[in-house]
């Protein structure tokens, strides 16, 4: 969820000895960044200004692969990218970080907060400030025992989708049970479900009346991804001649930042009341991940900044990966009809019952189903990192300070890890065929800078799936094209998904 982009990735297709810290080229003497191919300036920045390559990042990548191999250099003005997209090169880069591992890719995020003296999150704070927020938060995330703890309050948001998901078929032409942009349904549906945990709060997304200021925050979601991408692609002395992009961003972020601090307001209100005349009352249990925030006595503004963020984290992740998975369990009905199965062995047909975290995990092809689905469509295509060291890569010496760019997209579609890498195969996450190199798909990152709502994430998606495949069997919408991904800065579809939710 809290993973960064970058531009470019390359396409690997052979593997790579497993040796790190060794030189992919035996002996031979490491060589500087000025040896690594890649492509002239005038050639890079036409591909992204003039052939749609900012929408296409994420191909990109592959072709980058192709064309200069599993490692290549791209210039932007005085900016500097090297790229890997060999999971040993991915792997080989991870494994030298530091203890505060840095990345760059969202500087705009980091920027506005400066320019508005707004806090930073999870998201965007760097070095101490960000390990110290990391330490408080991850006992309340990364645990799979404090994510279980949730397991509850998502089914009752599921419970509402699977109502929502009724009152909205049939709307418009086509079948009856046709629901049109999914996308956009599973959009209220993560907010709701990250606001519940966050803040204890039911914002009525998926009431049949959405509330404005749900609808406001929800739409500048979507659209803080497109004007940080051309910021991203922006030099910063180009934003006084074109001040579009940047003054949307900060629209944007400014209209998510006033709708969290009502929702935070209210929150410690209320913490304020139930602790009135004992202060040293314990934390109940289930309660939001606000309320234990305030407990220790973190600051109104950093608590702000990490609802705001994490808030548009739980959004995206979900609700795309959610799409994806549904859009191709309807293609590939035999798939559906497996999962079905297991779902209902399980947890019995037609159970309203909250499926609890111990028994999502004895579902091992609900589980490959997430997994297969975040290999073909990861939320974030690509990562960054800028090494605080000089460290050697491949065949080459990368000085620190520069930054690289992790091609995941590229690696987790590689033919010599998966094959007919774009199919979509949850039965090779069950030990059909060789296992591929554990860096070939990394959707939730590595390390320290893993993605912090990793496990509520791949839960939320596990209850909404078992539930709404529990109700319904899922169709694909009559001749339909297939949709493609584009690069909106995290990946989505290329134009909205249509499904049908017919009763079981």
């Amino acid at each position: 969820m809290t993973q960064t982009l970058k531009f470019s990735r390359v396409f690997h297709r052979v593997r790579w000895a497993p040796e790190l810290g060794a030189s992919q080229g035996s002996n031979s003497t490491p060589r500087s960044l000025a040896d690594i191919p890649g492509p002239s300036m005038p050639a890079f920045l036409a591909e992204l200004f003039c052939k749609g390559g900012l929408s296409r990042l994420h191909e990109l990548q592959v072709q980058g692969a192709a064309r200069f191999g599993p490692m290549w250099l791209a210039r932007f003005g005085t900016l500097r990218t090297v790229y890997l997209a060999s999971p040993a090169l991915v792997e080989q880069l991870l494994r030298q970080e530091g203890p505060r591992p840095e990345r760059c890719s969202f500087s705009s995020w980091a920027e506005h907060r400066r320019r508005h003296q707004r806090a930073c999150g999870l998201l965007t704070a760097e070095g101490e400030e960000w390990q110290k927020l990391r330490s408080l938060l991850a006992p309340l995330l990364l645990r799979p025992q404090a994510a279980a703890g949730y397991a509850e309050t998502l089914d009752k948001v599921v419970c509402d989708l699977v109502r929502r998901l009724r009152r909205q078929r049939g709307r418009g032409t086509g079948p009856p049970a046709l629901v049109r942009d999914v996308a956009g349904e599973f959009y209220k549906f993560g907010l709701e479900g990250i606001a519940a945990v966050l803040l204890g709060s039911r914002l009525g997304c998926l009431e049949a009346e959405v509330p404005p200021d749900t609808e406001t925050f929800i739409r500048a979601v979507g659209s803080v991804f497109v004007s940080t991408l051309l910021t991203m692609a922006m030099p910063s002395w180009l934003h006084r001649l074109v001040p579009g992009p940047w003054a949307r961003l900060c629209r944007d972020w400014d209209q998510m930042f006033a709708f969290a601090q009502q929702l935070v307001e209210r929150r410690e209100a209320e913490v304020a009341t139930m602790n009135q005349g004992n202060p040293e009352k314990n934390m109940p249990s289930g309660a939001h991940l606000t309320y234990f925030l305030f407990r220790e006595k973190v600051s109104a503004q950093s608590i702000l900044g990490n609802v705001t963020e994490l808030l548009l984290a739980g959004v995206d992740t979900v609700s795309n990966t959610l799409s994806w998975a549904l859009y191709e369990l309807s293609r590939h009905p035999e798939v559906q009809r497996a999962l079905h199965s297991e779902i209902t062995a399980t947890l019995g047909p037609g159970s309203c019952a909250h499926p609890q975290a111990t028994v999502l995990s004895q579902l091992p092809l609900l589980k490959a189903v997430v997994k297969e689905v975040l290999r073909l469509y990861p939320v974030v295509p690509g990562n960054s990192r800028v090494p605080d060291k000089d460290i050697h890569v491949g065949d080459y010496i990368i000085p620190k300070n520069t930054l690289v760019s992790l091609c995941h997209y590229a690696t987790s579609r590689d033919p010599a890890q998966f094959p007919e890498p774009n199919s979509f195969r949850p039965a090779r996450w069950l030990g059909e065929g060789p296992a591929p190199h554990p860096f070939a798909s990394l959707p939730f990152g590595f390390g320290k800078r893993s993605c912090m709502g990793r496990r509520l994430a791949e839960l939320e998606l596990q209850i909404a799936l078992a539930q709404i495949l529990t109700h319904f069997e899922v169709l694909p919408e009559p001749g339909a094209p297939p949709v493609r991904p584009m690069t909106r800065t995290v990946l989505v579809p290329e134009r909205s998904i249509n499904l049908q939710f017919v009763d079981r």
